[in-house]
């Protein structure tokens, strides 16, 4: 899959945006540029934040869009395992491409994104799976040709270099036109943007009380080598992602004392 003579015959495509959205349309025309086949399923609605969450307990409604497109009333996660599994069962895909997401997934912030939370799950099935994100301004428009113009680039690049085993990818689209965006660059996670998430009550047209919930961001440098920083400065960033989270240092404190912390 990941040698240097790589050529998909089907690409399945999702993300948490849902099915009707600009940058899942730009994904369809840059996976049309890799493979003959071409897979959509997504989800009906928005589904920004679920993580690489499965519905457990839900049934799966499916609705037929088109040819080879589909969409589901599930989390992005629900979306993978819907296509590999049983739309396209005995046919899978060779590569998973998640997004494009309007929004860069950026640090800490990734272990919410439902993007990257799909590709998570493609890599959970063993296939190949890429995040792809498109920076951008609030109060400006979405740079979607950036992404247009770049991603298959990115793709093929990525492909070769043997990351697939054992990661998915999260690939980040700086917010400047194609032709000035800087080479893509192998980046770490680091922390990004995100502070954390705050609780909005509002008031609804019949005085009943809402509350949302609202994640909170903060414009800050990163450590070089980050995908923040690299985004920062105009670059791709492209950050192999996994699911051990392990604090290998906080690990090993925890050891040094265990044996004389007070039993209970």
């Amino acid at each position: 899959m990941t040698g240097t003579n790589f050529a998909a015959k089907r690409i399945l495509l999702t993300n948490d945006d849902g099915i009707d959205v600009p940058g899942l349309q730009v994904l369809e025309q840059v996976a049309a540029t890799l493979a003959p086949e071409v897979w959509v399923v997504a989800p009906e609605h928005d589904q920004s934040g679920t993580s690489h969450a499965l519905s457990l307990h839900d049934p799966l409604r499916i609705s037929e869009k088109g040819v080879r497109r589909y969409a589901v009333l599930g989390t992005p996660g629900d979306c993978v395992v819907m296509g590999v599994w049983h739309l396209m069962a005995g046919q899978g895909p060779d590569l998973i491409l998640s997004g494009v997401n309007r929004g860069a997934n950026l640090g800490i912030e990734t272990v919410f994104s439902g993007t990257v939370g799909a590709a998570m799950t493609g890599m959970l099935l063993g296939i190949p799976s890429i995040a792809l994100s498109q920076a951008f301004t609030a109060g400006q428009p979405v740079r979607w040709d950036t992404a247009r113009t770049l991603a298959a680039g990115v793709i093929r690049r990525m492909l070769p270099l043997d990351w697939a085993t054992g990661a998915c990818l999260n690939v980040n689209f700086p917010d400047c036109p194609a032709r000035q965006a800087g080479a893509p660059i192998l980046t770490s996670q680091g922390t990004g943007l995100l502070d954390g998430a705050d609780i909005l009550p509002r008031t609804d047209p019949r005085n009943g009380q809402d509350h949302w919930l609202t994640l909170t961001r903060s414009p800050r440098a990163d450590e070089a080598g980050t995908e923040t920083a690299a985004l920062a400065a105009g670059h791709i960033a492209v950050t192999p992602l996994r699911f051990e989270r392990t604090d290998d240092a906080v690990l090993a404190r925890m050891r040094a004392r265990w044996d004389s912390a007070p039993r209970p």
